[in-house]
């Protein structure tokens, strides 16, 4: 999720005297980003209050997993928070100063880690009631005191992040970044450790949920298939191309070190994050289509306002 600067000139390895242009490279970001983040920043925040009030109003946060769901609405709108700031720095740069560069780092990652940890854990959840019906896996006192750890653990992360980040100055213009490459590289490589480990485990409970429910006899067993298939799918296509472009663009090795290269990496990098970014946005919807009961209480509440 490193916000990465893209300078207007950059010099290339092989002739280190000719500079390689990419005024065009920020003339496009500066207006898709901010329109695009302007649509997440609105659908993510109806999305996720509808699904506080609605678990607020049936008063059902007894269940595990209704508190899984709350945290992630939570992570999800911490994580939006972030956003029109980053909006804002597309057009204008950075104008929050250092304070607000630190702030909104340290929110902006600690929805992004703490959203993907819940989402991990409730795959997990999910994964034990299919494949384990018969364990005392939900009565873990452990799992009651889960989410505090998670969002401990991620403001931890988030921390060691954000105190090292400052405005810095390049092209006259300000961008908040970390202070040095090895900082940067280190969070690029963090995160993708991150990625791929939280979706080894989505992957491996997704695969044996799919293997129970094909040996079960059940007339949903169709729908339910597709429904845990497109999950781990949705998942997969909105963070594995922002990861592997992150990944590339911290290379300093030819190819990805010329200026063609470079470029392309760049709308590929604009791209990618778009769509990694607006799982905010989209994690209320799965929930909808995922949680029955949830989905249920959702028509219940919608009736009782319209005939009120």
């Amino acid at each position: 999720m490193t916000e990465e600067y893209t300078d207007i000139y950059y010099y290339t390895d092989d002739y280190e005297d000719q500079l390689c242009h990419k005024e065009e490279v920020v003339k496009v970001g500066s207006i898709l980003i901010p329109l695009f983040f302007t649509a997440v920043v609105v659908l993510s925040c109806i999305g996720n209050i509808l699904v506080l009030v609605l678990l607020a109003l049936s008063k059902s946060l007894r269940c595990l997993t209704n508190v899984f769901i709350v945290n992630l609405a939570l992570s999800d709108l911490l994580f939006t928070f972030g956003l029109p700031f980053w909006a804002s720095y597309y057009i204008s740069g950075w104008t929050f100063g250092e304070i607000g560069c630190k702030a909104v780092k340290f929110f902006f990652y600690a929805g992004f880690y703490s959203s993907v940890l819940f989402l991990t854990l409730m795959t997990v959840q999910r994964y034990m009631a299919v494949v384990h019906p018969l364990s005392d896996w939900d009565r873990c006192r452990g799992l009651s005191v889960s989410p505090f750890i998670i969002w401990i653990l991620s403001g931890t992360v988030a921390l060691l992040g954000s105190l090292h980040s400052k405005v810095m100055i390049e092209s006259g213009s300000e961008y908040c970044e970390y202070g040095s490459v090895e900082w940067k590289s280190g969070i690029v490589y963090f995160q993708n450790a991150f990625f791929f480990i939280a979706f080894v485990i989505m992957g491996y409970c997704y695969g044996s949920m799919l293997r129970t429910i094909t040996k079960s006899q059940t007339n949903k067993i169709r729908k339910t298939v597709r429904l845990i298939f497109c999950i781990a799918l949705v998942f997969f296509i909105g963070w594995a191309p922002y990861n592997i472009v992150m990944f590339l663009k911290s290379l300093t090795i030819h190819p990805f070190s010329d200026c063609e290269v470079s470029v392309r990496l760049d709308y590929a990098y604009y791209a990618s994050r778009m769509i990694a970014f607006s799982h905010c946005c989209i994690n209320p919807a799965i929930l909808v289509f995922v949680d029955a009961r949830f989905c249920k209480n959702l028509r219940q509440i919608s009736r009782r306002f319209c005939f009120v």
